[in-house]
């Protein structure tokens, strides 16, 4: 349903009731309104608008006399269905604001601009869902809505999370431990404050690793070092020692390179935390879309002393621009939380959370997961079997474990940098990116580079064809070496 919000004109002669006939019933012959919805109630319709009950009494009844809509007893109205005219469509046109037409108009620039460099494969999310549940909570919980949002995130979300998050990765919490904010690196900047109150100043990253996270730490004043991962994850032995510091990992997935922590290390992870009174952020990205062998519970799980900070998101698998993203805080600095960021706003959209939360306890969410694990498997099969169909002795496939993308590692020329290569890539719509901003230096020395190949952002039946393009790519620059 649409947001019902008419403009109202206080300097006509025309009734305020009236105006809201009109524009309900127009919303009702456009399909704004669609048959079988539900009306708010007299009172939160009255509070939404800022209006009188009786003129939302007058203007329903209106509407009810005319047969839009129907009363149902101790349930509310809900809008009938109304059949055209035969043989003539509905002119809406008049109903859109002049300068409304000229946004929407605009909308079409997106498809020429806005996605170049970007591609996503439409199959993997089923929008009409998503907009049953938002269309729900407009017409249901509306009156919610008008209200601030608890700085800690809405209290149906935290609790679904830490339901899901216990069935599927092993998380022990309770809602009230749960944080949501918008983006994994907004929630960073969160916990940035925590830990300096916490005097912590030091932090060890992954390497390779996920750049913007260092930079969010750089930039608030923190020393930092790269540690080095192995196929079982960071080398903990090389993390620092006799010093209060903090350990950036992502021991079941971790990116860019796939590689799992097994749970001997984790313990050893753990114990390293224990003996230098240190803390652990555990970015659990994309541990829900892996093919190979079960997934190892959380690191959070085995924690027991309140050492380890869980981060999460739905960004991989919802879609990238929900922006909720959550964080599981030991209980121990739960007070530290409120002391510090008691005036916090919170800053992802009420609507969205509440139909997250609701999408979540209807399964959906779940039902989304499972069917992402057996397009993303196929994919994967595809891609692995064209790259070796295409590109046998010049591509190596160093991880293709990790869920969302492969990482690879192909010729160089000495004519070509790494940028160069992964533009020419993005032209051709192919998603592909260096492994790391702080390496494309250090690469261009290489005769080999690394990359990035979403390929799950590729549509199912264009992946051959996509690899194939990269196969030329790769030929041209040969060729023009030669």
């Amino acid at each position: 349903m649409q947001l019902i919000a008419p403009n109202f004109d206080y300097e006509d002669t025309t009734p305020l009731y009236l105006q809201l006939y009109l524009y309900l019933r127009n919303a009702i012959l456009t399909g704004g309104i669609l048959p079988g919805e539900k009306l708010l109630s007299l009172r939160s319709m009255s509070k939404q608008l800022g209006v009188s009950v009786t003129t939302i009494d007058l203007a329903y009844n209106q509407l009810l006399t005319e047969g839009y809509i129907i009363s149902k007893p101790q349930s509310g109205y809900y809008v009938c269905s109304i059949p055209s005219e035969p043989g003539k469509n509905r002119n809406t046109k008049h109903l859109i604001p002049k300068d409304c037409e000229t946004a929407f108009g605009s909308l079409s620039y997106l498809d020429n601009t806005a996605l170049e460099g970007t591609y996503y494969d439409s199959a993997t999310f089923d929008f009409i869902k998503w907009k049953k549940c938002t269309n729900k909570i407009l017409t249901d919980y509306s009156n919610f809505l008008l209200l601030e949002g608890d700085p800690r995130g809405e209290a149906p979300l935290r609790y679904e999370i830490s339901k899901y998050i216990y069935q599927a990765r092993g998380v022990r919490c309770t809602p009230e431990q749960i944080v949501i904010g918008a983006g994994t690196q907004q929630l960073t900047g969160l916990l940035c404050i925590i830990l300096n109150r916490l005097g912590i100043e030091y932090v060890a990253f992954e390497e390779p690793g996920y750049v913007p996270i260092q930079d969010i730490f750089q930039t608030r004043g923190f020393k930092m070092s790269l540690v080095p991962v192995l196929k079982d994850g960071i080398q903990i032995e090389k993390l620092p020692a006799n010093i209060k510091s903090v350990a950036y990992v992502s021991p079941s997935n971790q990116f860019p390179t796939g590689s799992i922590m097994p749970i001997g290390r984790r313990y050893a992870l753990l114990d390293w935390a224990s003996q230098n009174n240190s803390i652990i952020i555990e970015d659990d990205y994309n541990s829900e879309l892996r093919y190979f062998g079960k997934a190892v519970p959380s690191l959070q799980g085995l924690d027991e002393e309140g050492r380890v900070i869980y981060l999460g998101s739905f960004s991989s698998t919802l879609f990238p621009s929900i922006k909720i993203s959550y964080m599981v805080l030991p209980e121990p600095m739960l007070k530290l939380f409120e002391e510090v960021l008691g005036g916090y706003n919170q800053t992802c959209s009420k609507t969205e959370q509440m139909t997250l939360a609701l999408y979540m306890e209807k399964g959906l969410y779940q039902t989304n997961i499972k069917k992402l694990r057996n397009l993303y498997s196929q994919k994967i099969q595809i891609a692995t079997q064209s790259l070796k169909k295409y590109l046998k002795n010049q591509v190596k496939v160093l991880s293709n474990t990790s869920g969302l993308h492969m990482l690879l590692e192909v010729p160089l020329k000495s004519n070509q940098t790494i940028e160069t290569l992964c533009a020419k890539a993005i032209k051709k719509r192919l998603p592909m990116t260096p492994v790391s901003a702080n390496q494309i230096e250090k690469q261009n020395r290489k005769e080999n580079a690394l990359l990035i190949f979403y390929y799950t952002r590729v549509p199912l039946e264009e992946l051959d064809s996509a690899i194939k393009s990269f196969s030329e790519i790769l030929q041209q620059s040969s060729e023009t070496t030669n």
